[in-house]
């Protein structure tokens, strides 16, 4: 999580902060579909107090080669016609210097850097220079794993081309553990990101967090309190038949619903309970792995000192009487354990008995295991 402190120059005057400490507020569909999709979305977000940035997806990042991958440049022609048909400010995100370039070109107010393209160093240069002198306002998404040094990394890049309307999104991570969330929102990072760089506007995608209608308020009013400076969220006409990312889209009425709740902190205690109970559960599992890391370096040192010794058949008797070995064993003898925890046993003990054969554990053939 160490990151250094290189300053970042931000505009004192910056699309992604209100002097008045109101919201920033973007909404739209995840996939530009259809012009006609496009333009009835707008209209309605239009008439939601606070909304004045229409988002939508131009270019889909997909992990699979078959998925839906976007309607491309034609979806900024409808963009550049929404814009001036409703006088929204416009945003898509963005993945390269070509995405840019068009982007611009088609007049999009305010670039969105990828996730992808956030812990891509070479990409980020690449866009830097498309961008050098145009004073474009421009977001940038976290990575997708935790790492403050790519996203700061990122920041660093865009300064160097003198960009600096800029803005963080927190769209939440890759993790072991996701439930009950699509992206885990890893609090700490953002906070810590926000700790050193208090200049920073840093927005909170609750679409992407959440995943799930459930959890859009709870996700957002969380955000909230942490002290974000705006929301991003997915609306769409008719979220059933959106080709992309249904389940977490509301139709523009019921993100108006959403809104007012959050501005009058109206306590939906069912998931928020949730939300905070797993939370407060991560981060006793992180503080857990920490320690068993710990524990098990530690364990590996003492193992490598007796090694040392070439005790003979004391070294021969230990290894016989190992402890891992015991009490692995022990456990698989109780009969209170699920096929699942019995599996994890199974699979632990195989991955410490290849580490202790393995040459390359430090060990040496006859180290304790």
């Amino acid at each position: 999580m160490r990151a250094s402190r290189t300053p970042i120059n931000v505009a004192q005057k910056g699309s992604f902060r209100h002097v008045d400490g109101s919201l920033v507020l973007i909404a739209g569909p995840c996939s530009a579909e259809s012009e006609e999709q496009l333009l009835k979305t707008a209209q309605q977000l239009k008439s939601i107090q606070g909304i004045s940035v229409l988002r939508a997806g131009i270019w889909k990042s997909r992990t699979r080669p078959n998925s839906f991958k976007g309607v491309g440049t034609v979806g900024l022609q409808w963009l550049d016609m929404v814009k001036k048909e409703t006088g929204l400010r416009t945003t898509c995100e963005v993945a390269n210097a070509q995405h840019a370039e068009e982007a611009m070109k088609y007049g999009v107010d305010i670039l969105s850097i990828s996730g992808r393209a956030t812990v891509n160093p070479f990409a980020m240069e690449e866009i830097a220079a498309v961008l050098k002198g145009t004073n474009m306002p421009v977001l940038v998404n976290n990575p997708v794993y935790p790492d403050l040094g790519l996203w700061l990394g990122a920041l660093e890049r865009l300064n160097q081309a003198d960009i600096t309307d800029l803005g963080l999104i927190n769209r939440g991570f890759a993790a072991d553990e996701q439930y009950p969330y699509r992206n885990h929102p890893r609090w700490d990072y953002m906070l810590q990101l926000k700790d050193m760089h208090p200049e920073l506007p840093i927005l909170c995608d609750a679409a992407h967090i959440a995943g799930r209608r459930s959890l859009l308020y709870p996700v957002s009013q969380k955000a909230v309190d942490l002290g974000v400076d705006g929301l991003l969220f997915e609306s769409h006409m008719n979220p059933s038949a959106a080709l992309s990312s249904k389940q977490q889209q509301l139709m523009p009425q019921e993100l108006e619903l959403l809104i007012n709740a959050i501005r009058t902190k109206v306590k939906l205690e069912g998931t928020n309970h949730l939300v905070e109970q797993l939370d407060d559960l991560s981060q006793q599992m992180d503080s857990m792995d920490k320690a068993l890391v710990e524990l098990l370096l530690r364990r590996r040192e003492v193992s490598q000192k007796i090694s040392l010794h070439q005790m003979g058949d004391v070294q021969e008797g230990l290894q016989q009487a190992s402890g891992w070995q015991k009490e692995l064993d022990a456990w698989l003898q109780r009969d209170d354990y699920t096929e699942m925890d019995s599996s994890f046993v199974k699979s632990l003990k195989e991955a410490l008995q290849q580490h202790r054969r393995s040459p390359q554990s430090g060990l040496g053939s006859t180290a304790v295991a």
